[in-house]
């Protein structure tokens, strides 16, 4: 079998527009399976600053296994437009806004795609799927979150402490200002970013690859209202009794090397969900997973393999 090409759209996807329903243009990306009797649908929606064609590899195992696979932008980044002050800051009034989207977006999916239905999240589209099932906006037969955006990296003080000194800097220094700098250059990727990302060199390229072919996915840093509203997402999120009423089979996967996400938050989450389970990793992974040199990906596409044939059989 040829391998893969992680830098061409396959044949047999069809990328189109989704309208949100107050018409906000927002990308996807379906490829249906070649069975006649679909293994199901995934789901998948990728973080921030993220898009979706640096998951193809992944997108194409799941086709493969007999999966109908569609992948989605969020509002606001990649190829669906922007919501801050400039072309390159992610910016997001409150993410109450992409749970709207995720509920509609899941509506319309599901109705018109074989079950059984599965959700998928990569960072912050994990916290945002999570979120979506807390709020019971969203019903999946099984999800599986990866590195899921569940509290920051390096937080050394308690969320609520966290939350209120970045509502003074949202005041003080406006919603849409970047909260973190970027690069001396516009647009120039940060050295050392691969670093944060993954070990695999060639991958990690596919990424710069596909943000020179298509410059509209270039995104740099989250603004303070993005930081603030996140914290607020947070404890929605982690509100009393909120996650033990989740009662959807859910597998997180995630890496005690993460420097983006924090995986004491991840472990907190897992621990109080009645369903979940939990896939971790330690040195040999960096945040981006399901793009991590073959040992690390392949432990955990066999293990989201695996949980998904215990927990979402084909009907």
């Amino acid at each position: 079998m040829p391998e893969f090409d992680r830098r061409a759209i396959p044949a047999e996807a069809a990328e189109s527009v989704w309208n949100a329903p107050d018409g906000h243009a927002i990308r996807r990306i379906d490829w249906p399976s070649d069975d006649a009797a679909p293994r199901g649908s995934i789901l998948f929606f990728p973080g921030r600053g993220d898009n979706y064609e640096k998951y193809l590899e992944a997108l194409h195992q799941w086709h493969q296994a007999g999966w109908n696979v569609t992948a989605a932008d969020w509002r606001g980044q990649a190829g669906s437009g922007r919501l801050g002050d400039d072309a390159v800051t992610g910016h997001i009034d409150d993410y109450g806004t992409w749970i709207d989207d995720l509920a509609a977006f899941w509506a319309d999916w599901s109705a018109t795609t074989p079950a059984p239905h599965v959700i998928a999240g990569h960072s912050m589209g994990g916290h945002l799927v999570l979120r979506g099932m807390v709020e019971k906006r969203i019903a999946p037969d099984a999800a599986f979150l990866i590195a899921p955006m569940l509290g920051f990296f390096g937080n050394f003080l308690p969320r609520g402490l966290m939350h209120g000194a970045a509502k003074l800097l949202k005041r003080f220094r406006g919603a849409t200002m970047r909260a973190w700098k970027w690069s001396e250059k516009p647009g120039e990727i940060p050295v050392g970013r691969i670093n944060l990302l993954t070990h695999d060199k060639d991958r990690y390229e596919d990424e710069l690859w596909w943000r020179e072919k298509r410059p509209e996915l270039v995104m740099g840093p989250g603004s303070w209202g993005w930081v603030e509203r996140g914290y607020a997402s947070m404890n929605v999120i982690f509100a009393p009794g909120a996650l033990e009423a989740v009662t959807t089979p859910i597998l997180m996967v995630a890496t005690s090397n993460d420097k983006l996400v924090d995986m004491k938050a991840i472990t907190k989450a897992e621990a109080r969900l009645p369903k979940a389970e939990l896939i971790a990793f330690g040195k040999e992974a960096h945040h981006e997973i399901l793009r991590e040199v073959d040992p690390v990906r392949d432990r955990a596409m066999d293990g989201i393999s695996e949980f998904l044939d215990r927990t979402a059989p084909k009907t």
